[in-house]
């Protein structure tokens, strides 16, 4: 009983592990490749490689393997260090970029009843 809630554990560590490394490649598709030379990094298609790699990977080998981990440690590294280097370079959110203040009504600025 004891094994099967483990091996119940595992199987959502995998599917989390996943889940990071598809977000990261899903991520790295959609940004410019300007962005990652004007941030200072690595080039896109050398994330690409990293983050798909991490994930068929994370979905091929045992999460007590050291494919998986180092697979991890490549997804942490883009979401924490690249990801905001990018957001910071291209200005903004990424995909669904909102023009405009935080205290633009749908109507145009709020002013304070002025």
């Amino acid at each position: 009983m004891l094994m099967l809630g483990f091996a119940g554990f595992l199987g959502l560590l995998k599917i989390v592990l996943m889940a990071l490394a598809a977000f990261g490649l899903f991520d790295a598709a959609f940004r410019r490749e300007d962005a990652f030379r004007a941030a200072d990094k690595q080039n896109k298609i050398f994330w690409l490689i990293i983050l798909g790699i991490a994930l068929v990977v994370s979905y091929l080998f045992s999460i007590l393997s050291i494919l998986p981990i180092a697979g991890l440690i490549g997804s942490i590294v883009y979401i924490v260090d690249v990801r905001p280097a990018l957001r910071q370079v291209s200005g903004g959110r990424g995909w669904g970029r909102r023009r405009g203040s935080s205290s633009d009504g749908p109507y145009g600025p709020y002013n304070g009843g002025r």
